[in-house]
């Protein structure tokens, strides 16, 4: 089982990047936002997961250990494989996924392709006794509100990567869905 790997980005793909490593070139298939960071010819380290079928073998790669985890967890789930356990992961930080399923909010999973309601409830009804918040903080309104907020600039219109970006950038000290969606605007302005 490979589990890390560091390496050359020698070449990267649509949903992929090559690590070449000890003259070895590793197809790795990662996120998104992770694989527009990485670029070619510079050196990287990835926290892996190997799938093993019939007929392939696949590589997931993580910059972290915690979106490993969370991967493996989501893969664990019957009707989850790993293609939609890494899209899950392109949707947003692995600490806002883990208060969205604590927090009961399926907003999140279901901008997923082939994720309905019904596998977004199936999601947080088995990962939700499991998952621990890193600051041990209970999912109280914030969670709700930046779901409702992500609704609401989705629906002005606004791409959901571009809103979450935005929402990003609102301060935690912002409380309220109409306040974060202000800032999240203001911020999508500039």
């Amino acid at each position: 089982m490979i589990i890390r790997l560091t390496g050359m980005v020698y070449a990267k793909g649509r949903n992929y990047v090559v690590l070449e490593a000890n003259d070895i070139g590793y197809k790795v298939h990662v996120c998104g936002e992770m694989l527009t960071r990485m670029a070619e010819g510079e050196r990287s380290t990835l926290w892996t997961h190997q799938v093993v079928r019939e007929d392939a073998q696949e590589l997931y790669g993580f910059e972290t250990r915690q979106e490993l985890e969370f991967f493996e967890m989501l893969i664990a789930i019957s009707g989850i494989g790993p293609r939609s356990a890494i899209a899950i992961l392109s949707l947003a930080p692995v600490t806002t996924l883990k208060r969205a399923i604590a927090g009961e909010d399926t907003t999140y999973l279901t901008k997923v392709s082939g994720i309905g309601k019904k596998t977004a409830a199936k999601i947080v009804l088995e990962l939700k006794e499991k998952i621990i918040l890193e600051d041990g903080d209970e999912t109280g309104g914030t969670r709700g509100e930046e779901g409702e907020a992500l609704e609401a600039l989705v629906s002005l219109g606004y791409q959901v990567r571009d809103a979450r970006e935005a929402l990003k950038k609102v301060g935690s000290g912002t409380i309220g869905t109409n306040e974060k969606i202000k800032e999240a605007l203001k911020a999508l302005a500039h």
